[in-house]
């Protein structure tokens, strides 16, 4: 099969970028695993991190790629749950222990020994792929293959940071950063009757935030002209949280939404943090939450903007993600639907 894969870690654009493109041996489903055709992947900016290395990968050549959406096309022993031409998704989270105290309470999200795909095992920026049938999501028929991409990282913890910011019913949340992420969770805040403020760098970025419906959008660092219930912060940018805080009103919430995070400065306890305000992180998610994420999506339904790329066009969509030249979600189309 044609795959990229992490082969020197370092900035994406430059004159040798950090994945490189060949073949690789057609992976083998094992007991309880499905064989996918990968039609579609979206690009997240967590494969972004982990080919500059601001994440280590778990191990040399692996293949990135955590929202592949295909249709299964071998079973592995003892796969029973899909058939064979069935559509499925394979998300970041790809395994976990099911014995851990927090297996066992609900929160497998912090298994203390999870795998993720795309960093422990190969991923999505390839024709062909492996996933535990029990950790493979169905695809509701209300979306494309392309358009259902970004929802299997970006939709899924956006809705697990919206779960984590507690933002009330009708309230006002602020979103800092507009990517792939932020602008499905935005549609969901909409749907619950929120008022929707948005501070990002890209222009281009707070006019898709305006055309979804958000009342206000700025720069990154503006403070919005109501104070905030709640926020949630999806640039990797850690200088923003101090400000984020001080925008929220008494018991707001700010969540962090990304697994890597620049250094956070100091914060002032009066100005950033007293009232009750509160500062949480949001770690992968439960299969519970994938579930109920993809029911609410297909229900409102979410539309994602996305911005596709051909499957030899990896490379150069890592760095227009890392040069911000991305509105909305940067999908690889690794085999168009319709194609073998």
């Amino acid at each position: 099969m044609r795959a990229w894969w992490v082969d020197r870690p370092g900035p994406a654009g430059g004159s040798h970028g950090p994945l490189a493109f060949g073949e690789r041996p057609d992976p083998v489903p094992g007991p309880g695993e499905v064989l996918v055709r990968v039609s579609a992947c979206g690009v997240c900016r967590t494969d972004l991190h982990l080919a500059e290395g601001d994440l280590d990968p778990r191990h040399h050549g692996v293949i990135p790629g955590h929202e592949a959406v295909g249709r299964v096309e071998a079973l592995g022993p003892g796969a029973t749950r899909f058939q064979p031409g069935d559509r499925v998704g394979i998300a970041w989270l790809r395994g976990t222990c099911g014995t851990c105290r927090f297996c066992r309470t609900g929160r497998e999200n912090l298994c203390t020994a999870p795998r993720f795909t795309g960093w422990d095992d190969d991923g999505g920026y390839a024709e062909l792929a492996v996933v535990r049938e029990d950790f493979a999501y169905p695809i509701p028929g209300a979306f494309s293959d392309r358009e259902a991409a970004p929802l299997l990282c970006s939709g899924i913890i956006g809705y697990r940071a919206l779960q984590r910011a507690a933002l009330p019913d009708g309230g006002r949340l602020g979103i800092y950063g507009f990517g792939g992420s932020a602008h499905i969770t935005a549609q969901l805040a909409l749907h619950r009757g929120a008022s929707v403020y948005v501070m990002t760098r890209a222009p281009e970025a707070r006019q898709l935030a305006l055309d979804l419906g958000a009342v206000w959008a700025g720069g990154a660092d503006e403070e919005p002209p109501e104070k905030l219930d709640a926020a949630i912060l999806f640039a990797p940018v850690g200088t923003l949280v101090p400000p984020a805080l001080a925008a929220l009103d008494r018991g707001g919430t700010l969540a962090v939404a990304g697994i890597h995070l620049s250094d956070i400065p100091s914060l002032n306890y009066q100005e950033h943090l007293f009232q009750e305000r509160q500062l949480r992180s949001v770690t992968a998610n439960t299969r519970a939450d994938g579930e109920e994420f993809f029911r609410l999506a297909a229900e409102i339904p979410v539309r994602t903007t996305t911005v596709p790329y051909a499957f030899e066009e990896a490379d150069r969509a890592l760095a227009d993600l890392a040069g911000d030249r991305i509105t909305g979600a940067a999908v690889l189309e690794v085999t168009p639907e319709g194609g073998a």
